[in-house]
């Protein structure tokens, strides 16, 4: 090629600047059109839309029971007990991503503890008054209500770790426990709050002497500062690339709703939590006392059941499954899937692929279920792992990723990083990066392979950012 044949023409790079300019002039026209519309969206959103009714309250705490929307419904009820902080719509954020409704489509009962927010009265509150008081009468009103000596528990983040201390106290109460992103063992798990918790860099005292219970702010900021940039600049980026999407809009509304509305929690319950379960992981090392007494955790011997998220932050698998070796049950199941803390209760795959084998294994271990078709249908899917251990070690795993096979026998992917996870990309960070293994986009082969708008509805963004992302891998 001579070098006037590669010298731009100015011309055409006129025309093509100008057109551009007129694109993006154009888009940001047309989305001004719509702003006002989805600015009161965005104020309007509403969530927790199951409908339920309060059956017992104590202090500020409601426990909620959820209309039945099945035709047959499992004797024995899930309470489903979640953390102190935020507030529990997430678990029913919208129709198509409500974990209470997939339980309750499924024939379950379903009961949950909305603990609300603690008042400066409240500060005194200890893990104790959590687990043997409020858990307790809780758990006493559902098995009077439904007839049963013990019912099932689900605990998410940290509801679960108060939901193992429950079942460890009270075994005889707890039929079948659910662990959902437990924070249970603090040992170099790699896990973000398992380094929030290092005593030689914080002491939780210094907040709550100071405020009595530890203000949500403080949380709230702490957990956006993990990825500043995602939390701050590109979220807004992407509502903009897609305001002219309604539900997309409506979507991004709901989390941050549930994202602002925090949830101070009781300052000597935050306090005994970061040193006892963070700092000296004295659950895990079966040391924990709760006024004064053990909390045995070789008494939990129920069928356990542990859904976790590969990609979790806050509370990675190294947080909860050694907690599988330490525990009484011989009976232990392990749900694993490519997502996130948050994506494991509001990700559409999630819900399609996660919560159906949830609730069959409630209905198998209550003894409303076919034993042997369980997880049948797990095959069916490329990303969820199923492992089932017993008390003699061996794993029955049933492992249905094949996305190693499928590499294998891919070609080069380009600079020869087709096993490289799609983070590696320039401009995809943990968030986006997220999304798109969830959609099974992986590595930068797979993202290769994929066309522009397959990525950016993956990774919700425009497409204009999405073929960024593909161009940059040619250069």
């Amino acid at each position: 090629m001579s070098r006037e044949d590669s010298t731009p023409n100015p011309f055409d790079l006129a025309v093509n600047t100008q057109r551009e300019l007129l694109e993006a002039t154009t888009g940001a026209f047309e989305r001004s059109e719509v702003v006002d519309d989805r600015l009161e969206t965005l104020q309007s959103v509403e969530v927790g839309e199951t409908p339920s009714e309060v059956v017992y309250t104590e202090n500020k705490l409601e426990l909620l029971h959820y209309e039945s929307q099945s035709d047959e419904q499992n004797e024995v009820p899930i309470l489903v007990i979640y953390a102190l902080i935020n507030k529990p719509f997430i678990l029913d954020l919208q129709p198509d991503r409500s974990v209470v409704r997939r339980l309750l489509e499924a024939g379950h009962d379903v009961y949950l503890i909305d603990w609300n927010e603690p008042s400066r009265l409240d500060r005194h509150l200890t893990l104790d008054d959590y687990v043997n008081r409020y858990i307790e009468n809780c758990v006493d009103v559902v098995r009077e209500r439904s007839g049963q000596d013990a019912i099932n528990v689900l605990g998410y983040c940290m509801g679960g770790t108060m939901s193992v201390m429950y079942a460890a106290l009270h075994p005889e109460k707890v039929k079948n426990l659910g662990l959902m992103a437990a924070g249970l063992c603090f040992e170099e798990s790699g896990g973000v709050l398992e380094t929030w918790g290092d005593d030689e860099y914080y002491d939780p005292r210094d907040v709550t002497e100071v405020y009595g219970n530890m203000p949500s702010e403080f949380l709230d900021v702490g957990f956006a500062l993990m990825d500043p940039v995602a939390n701050y600049v590109s979220k807004y980026v992407r509502l903009y690339d897609n305001v002219e999407n309604e539900d997309f809009v409506e979507n991004f509304a709901r989390m941050e709703r549930w994202l602002s509305e925090g949830i101070d929690v009781a300052g000597a319950a935050y306090v005994q939590f970061l040193e006892d379960i963070y700092q000296d992981n004295k659950l895990y090392k079966n040391e924990l006392e709760l006024d004064g007494k053990h909390v045995d955790i070789s008494n939990v011997d129920m069928p356990v059941l542990q859904i976790l998220g590969e990609y979790d932050h806050l509370i990675p698998p190294g947080a909860s499954k050694p907690f599988n070796d330490v525990v009484g049950s011989d009976d232990v199941t392990v749900i694993e899937y490519p997502t996130g803390h948050i994506g494991l209760s509001v990700s559409g795959s999630s819900h399609k692929e996660v919560w159906p084998k949830v609730a069959e294994w409630y209905h198998e271990k209550s003894g409303d279920g076919d034993a042997e078709g369980a997880f049948d249908d797990v095959a069916e899917s490329e990303d969820v792992e199923v492992v089932v251990e017993s008390e003699a070690g061996a794993d029955v795993s049933d492992d249905v990723e094949e996305a190693s096979a499928d590499v294998e026998e891919a070609e080069a992917g380009p600079a020869g990083t087709e096993g490289e996870d799609v983070e590696i990309v320039d401009g995809i960070g943990p968030t986006y990066a997220e999304r798109l293994r969830a959609a099974g986009i992986a590595t930068v082969d797979d993202l290769a392979s994929a066309d522009v708008a397959t990525v950016a509805e993956a990774a919700e963004v425009g497409e204009a950012r999405a073929r960024e992302w593909l161009d940059g891998l040619t250069e």
